[in-house]
């Protein structure tokens, strides 16, 4: 019965009843909307950073971490992928030689981390392959239609993953070519440190580049053949700087390490998070600050249902004042104001979570382009231009319990004012 009379009366003044639904359901649209705008940007950094760059898990020979120089390897490299792969959970793991280098073109030079990689392989643990510049979009734009044009087209403007016949092929970011003024096919030339201390290095020609959300990583990344520049540098075989392992699962990430670490004592196991701590925290953080608007967005409209909750009682002071008298108790009197105030703010918060809903999903499916406004800007700090937002349901779960309680602690002190009515004195005002 009680909830049913709640009902009714919220509609007994539509046109005040309707305001407070529209603020609260724009309120929580965009609260929810611009959170998950921020929760996309995050996991899709998340990917980004696990899927191209760092992979689930790294292990390093310790001082490496400390001083990366070329004599700071891990022995018996295959021993240990073969360990890794064994465990329950791991989709695969590859060794990487890895050195810092100087790169140098005809008009310039950089410095780059150079890495040495088995292009099989490292397609198991990294997605880097996929990111091979995108010239689709640039064959569509020219109006190319012609097979045996776009073919010509591609292998000219993007080249290929390392399936070229030349000798020592190198895989450049796209930041890095425009630096250097090169393109694929280019020769450029790596300068490094031998494992006898002496100056080494050699000249390698562009096979392709590579295009992803991150212009440092991009800038300051090359990819070569393991052989290449093992040869180059008198590297010992079966040694690495580096071993990247994949999972199928973040629920076995702590185990995992767990059994490299006791297996290993001697070997430096981080994960993602310890490795881009920065990412992590991100992400860790993300759910807290979106917890944290939606309570800020509620507290505002919080005040507004107090205030229209005060008004729904003083307008009904002798109503209640003969509800009372013919026999509700003061308790059922208060279950009702309550009520009234959490039925007014559900009804928005309704409204605005479905509106949310089809935003998102729309969205996620088109994404928001910025390309045109913030490309660079983006891209500087690791994220791409084009914005995925997504939610999950346990968010909008959380949502509801917050709305609820807003509902309740809005309506506590009118309630109480109703509840505090005299039936006698309620009765004889006007």
């Amino acid at each position: 019965m009680i909830p049913s009379i709640s009902w009714k009366n919220i509609w007994r003044n539509k046109a005040r009843s309707l305001v407070v639904i529209i603020a609260i359901t724009l309120g929580l649209f965009g609260g929810l909307f611009s959170g998950a705008i921020f929760k996309g940007m995050s996991e899709r950094r998340v990917k980004e950073a696990i899927g191209k760059e760092t992979s689930h898990i790294q292990i390093h020979q310790p001082k490496y971490l400390e001083n990366p120089e070329i004599l700071f390897s891990i022995k018996d490299a295959e021993n240990i992928i073969d360990y890794v792969e064994s465990l329950p959970g791991v989709k695969a793991a590859t060794s990487r030689m890895k050195t810092t280098a100087m790169i140098n073109s005809s008009s310039s030079s950089s410095g780059v981390n150079v890495l040495g990689i088995d292009p099989l392989k490292e397609k198991e643990v990294s997605e880097l392959y996929t990111a091979l510049y995108d010239s689709i979009q640039i064959i569509d734009k020219l109006g190319i239609t012609e097979s045996d044009a776009i073919q010509t087209f591609l292998t000219d403007s993007v080249g290929s993953y390392f399936q070229t016949k030349s000798r020592n092929p190198i895989f450049i970011g796209e930041k890095l070519a425009e630096k250097l003024k090169i393109k694929v096919r280019s020769k450029i030339v790596l300068t490094f440190q031998g494992t006898d201390g002496s100056l080494t290095g050699g000249a390698f020609r562009v096979c392709g580049i590579f295009r992803t959300e991150n212009s440092l990583f991009e800038e300051m990344n090359a990819f070569v053949l393991n052989n290449d520049l093992e040869r180059l540098s008198a590297f010992p075989d079966n040694e690495a700087h580096e071993i990247a392992v994949l999972i199928s699962d973040n629920g076995v990430l702590d185990s995992t390490i767990e059994s490299l670490q006791a297996k290993y004592p001697d070997l430096e196991v981080n994960s993602w998070k310890e490795l881009q701590p920065d990412v992590a925290m991100l992400n860790d953080m993300m759910d807290v600050t979106m917890i944290i608007i939606i309570v800020i967005i509620l507290l505002a409209l919080g005040f507004g249902i107090v205030n229209t909750m005060l008004m729904v009682v003083m307008e009904r002071v002798k109503e209640l004042g003969m509800l009372m008298a013919v026999g509700m108790n003061k308790l059922r009197v208060f279950s009702m104001i309550i009520l009234e105030s959490v039925l007014l703010c559900l009804t928005g918060a309704v409204m605005g979570m479905f509106i949310s809903v089809v935003f998102v999903e729309i969205f996620r499916t088109h994404g928001i382009d910025l390309t045109i406004f913030m490309e660079e800007g983006f891209e500087a700090l690791g994220f791409g231009a084009v914005l995925y937002p997504t939610l999950s349901i346990d968010f909008y779960l959380e949502v509801t319990f917050l709305v609820i309680f807003t509902g309740v602690v809005a309506s506590i002190y009118p309630a109480w004012k109703a509840m505090k009515l005299n039936p006698a004195d309620a009765l004889r005002t006007e």
